[in-house]
């Protein structure tokens, strides 16, 4: 197996693919499948159980273009979720399917240093700060990430960081996968997730989406919130040096796929320079 840094695939998984025991399996069994051909790397949300717990503990939800607005209570929650239960839950699956899979997040050992995330201006035009959320700083390549790739391992991210003074930040899991992928120079970011790409206005796949396309896509509004933050998040990586990222629906793609196709893959959007 060849194991140099252009052979490495970034994996994000949207929250909504590890709730249900059937897709976490599927899931886990295509990566595993993957991690047998090329290094990967997996970085994960919640979302949905994110939302859940802070209704069950009585915080409202706040989100502006796809973004989580975060407060003290609301980190606190996010980090239970994420570094308590999902994390573990996904690694045990990639282990039951045979993967040497690690759990982390994005503190550990400097994985991805952060942050504060600067006020944010929305499509809207409505200037926010997200209080609690951290943007990655480029700090050369993840040594923990790249020696445990290099030994066969899975590591497996959980979307949450730190400053260089300790400070816990929660992060966006696309934001966090783009800034992996690129230090990583991975030759491709896979951003799975519930919906078949990105939709045209008839609700079909589009294809194949250039970086100026997509920039279009944000400034008109035709792309939805959720997807806001998935296209910024394609394009930060194309610029710095990601060879493609490849949006798509995580419970129907064949994961294992992934490291022979260069094209267009049925059911997905390939978005390129």
């Amino acid at each position: 197996m060849r194991r140099g840094p252009g052979s490495r695939i970034v994996i994000k998984l949207g929250g909504e693919l590890l709730e249900q025991p059937d897709d976490l399996r599927r899931v886990a069994n295509g990566i595993a499948r993957l991690a047998r051909r090329t290094p990967v790397v997996v970085v994960h949300g919640g979302g949905r159980e994110i939302d859940v717990a802070l209704a069950a503990a009585g915080i409202p939800k706040q989100q502006v273009d796809g973004l989580r607005v975060t407060d003290a209570r609301t980190l606190a929650v996010v980090v239970s979720v994420l570094a308590g239960g999902i994390n573990t839950r996904l690694v045990a699956a990639l282990r039951g399917a045979g993967a040497r899979a690690v759990g982390l997040t994005g503190a550990d050992a400097s994985v991805a240093t952060m942050r504060r995330a600067a006020p944010i201006t929305t499509v809207s035009g409505e200037r926010v700060d997200l209080g609690l959320v951290g943007a990655p700083v480029s700090n050369g390549t993840p040594e923990l990430l790249t020696t445990l790739v290099a030994r066969g391992y899975v590591p497996v991210v959980a979307c949450i960081g730190a400053t260089r003074g300790g400070e816990l930040l929660n992060v966006n899991a696309d934001t966090l996968a783009s800034h992996l992928a690129a230090a990583l120079h991975a030759s491709r970011l896979v951003i799975a997730g519930g919906t078949a790409g990105v939709l045209d206005a008839e609700g079909r796949t589009i294809a194949r989406l250039t970086t100026r396309e997509a920039a279009r896509l944000v400034r008109s509004g035709a792309a939805n919130k959720g997807m806001v933050a998935k296209l910024e998040a394609c394009r930060a990586a194309l610029r710095r040096g990601v060879g493609d990222v490849v949006i798509a629906d995580g419970r129907t793609i064949r994961f294992d796929a992934l490291a022979a196709a260069r094209g267009p893959l049925p059911g997905c959007t390939q978005v390129v320079r």
